[in-house]
């Protein structure tokens, strides 16, 4: 993340926000761009395989 990106993240929150809020922004964002690059990258699964590794793990 840029430091121009981290200013503007603070400016979107409250004028009165917490060090958690700040912390749950920046968490989410984070999050969210794993997820995309793992989308860029092929590191997915289709709903078919999700769908068989969560019967696998209901049933334990």
């Amino acid at each position: 993340m840029e430091k121009e990106e981290l200013k503007q993240m603070i400016d979107s929150l409250p004028e009165n926000f917490s060090i958690e809020d700040l912390q749950y922004k920046l968490y989410v964002r984070s999050k969210i761009e794993k997820g995309l690059k793992d989308l860029d990258e092929g590191n997915v699964l289709t709903h078919e395989e999700v769908k068989t590794r969560m019967a696998q793990w209901l049933k334990k």
